[in-house]
């Protein structure tokens, strides 16, 4: 995607070691987590109920994904993977510290969870759980490694001043980049043509076992048979075939995934129509908008001012609600493109997947950023807001990653 910054990118690569990239939760009172500090609930921001029924912690991780590290917890003081919340998932392959919670757990329990790369620093009660996006934003510590052109880092970020595209990254359209295809299915009432692409569809599948049997199904849709050599990693492919097998309701065999993961399929999207109108604004260097929103005390978006006014231009995420004198040229001729209306994501046939539509800041501000130029190495910090992507910043920098709209099967906005 066509890129904010004009300068030589140093190139480079980043998560060499899960040291190399460290993600440090700024919770809802402003506090940046840090490394290796037992955290009070006063100290960490939040308020301690002592007859709550949630216990929130501090978690700090290394080279874990952040559910299976709170379902594992969980799991060991006794509560299942529903009991758990988080304010955002962190990468991998990092060092993260971030609030969590679980339902119906002791403080007690958590603090004597033994398990290999996790802490928990600081437990408490609480009368509520953690939840998906209450926290501002993350600070971060980035490596980049193997720079031809380090000395440039700085050169861009003065260009940046501040501020990056605020782009939805590769994350959001899927591992094998299809969660826009089946999305698209899912809006045009089109389930058969959804569950086939998200079965069947082999690009960017590496591993030859899956290739071979994503086509033996696309070419014999015989799924009682699919049974029996799709593989068993598939574990989300393989709820969908099982219930086709006793089942011909392509809508329902959907709905055997998790409400989550669908929305993604959605909201990915509402995602694409984003970035496209967000490049186009960018080629044509014409980033203001009428939509516009102010600052949180913390300085970054607060999306519940949106209005008229305000320091930061905002974009829509399309939905059934989204007012149409709201709609600007950029986002209009997206939809044209994609044969859309806003209507199209009141979703008749499978209403509970349905769109209300919501705002995002199409520039988004960036915090200390500081570029650190060795030899053939960037060492960054910066600070961004919640639901922002570091690797799309990162990538002002390197200019590494040549991801197009088109690979996530989007026709392009010049075509």
């Amino acid at each position: 995607m066509l890129t904010l910054s004009r300068t030589k990118g140093t190139g480079g690569r980043i998560k060499d070691s899960p040291e190399d990239f460290v993600v440090r939760e700024i919770t809802k009172g402003g506090v940046v987590l840090r490394e290796g500090i037992q955290y009070s609930p006063e100290a960490a921001g939040e308020a301690e109920d002592v007859s709550g029924k949630f216990t929130k912690f501090i978690l700090q991780k290394k080279d874990w994904d952040t559910a299976q590290a709170l379902i594992r917890i969980a799991k060991i003081a006794g509560r299942g993977k529903k009991s758990v919340g988080y304010c955002g998932s962190k990468d991998r392959k990092s060092v993260s510290v971030q609030i969590a919670s679980v339902f119906g757990a002791s403080p007690e329990q958590l603090r004597g969870i033994r398990l290999k790369d996790i802490s928990i620093n600081g437990a408490w009660r609480s009368s509520t759980g953690a939840e998906m996006g209450e926290n501002l934003g993350n600070s971060f510590s980035v490596a980049i490694r193997g720079c031809s052109s380090a000395g440039a880092s700085e050169e861009t970020a003065e260009e940046l001043d501040s501020r990056m595209p605020n782009y939805y990254d590769r994350q959001r359209f899927g591992m094998r980049l299809n969660n826009f295809d089946v999305g698209m299915h899912i809006l045009r009432g089109d389930f058969e043509g959804a569950v086939m692409t998200l079965l069947t569809d082999t690009r960017l599948e590496s591993n030859p076992e899956s290739i071979a049997a994503r086509e033996r199904l696309g070419s014999e849709r015989d799924f009682k048979a699919a049974l029996e050599y799709f593989p068993s990693s598939l574990r989300t492919e393989r709820m969908v075939i099982e219930y086709l097998s006793r089942y011909d309701n392509y809508a329902n065999s959907l709905r055997k995934l998790p409400r989550g993961m669908l929305l993604m399929l959605v909201h990915s999207v509402q995602s694409l129509i984003f970035n496209a109108a967000l490049q186009e604004r960018i080629r044509e260097e014409d980033l203001g908008s009428e939509l516009r929103c102010g600052k949180n005390p913390y300085g970054f978006p607060d999306m519940r001012s949106v209005g008229r006014e305000g320091d930061i231009p905002v974009g829509n995420l399309i939905g059934y609600e989204t007012r149409q004198e709201n709609i600007d040229e950029y986002e209009r001729g997206m939809l044209e493109r994609l044969e859309l209306s806003s209507e199209s994501f009141r979703i008749k046939g499978m209403p509970e997947l349905s769109t209300k539509g919501a705002f995002r800041a199409l520039i988004s501000p960036v915090k200390d950023m500081v570029c650190s130029a060795g030899e053939d190495t960037v060492m960054m910090e910066f600070s961004i807001p919640a639901g922002s992507y570091a690797t799309i910043l990162i990538n002002e920098i390197t200019k590494s990653d040549d991801l197009k709209l088109e690979d996530i099967s989007a026709p392009r906005p010049d075509a």
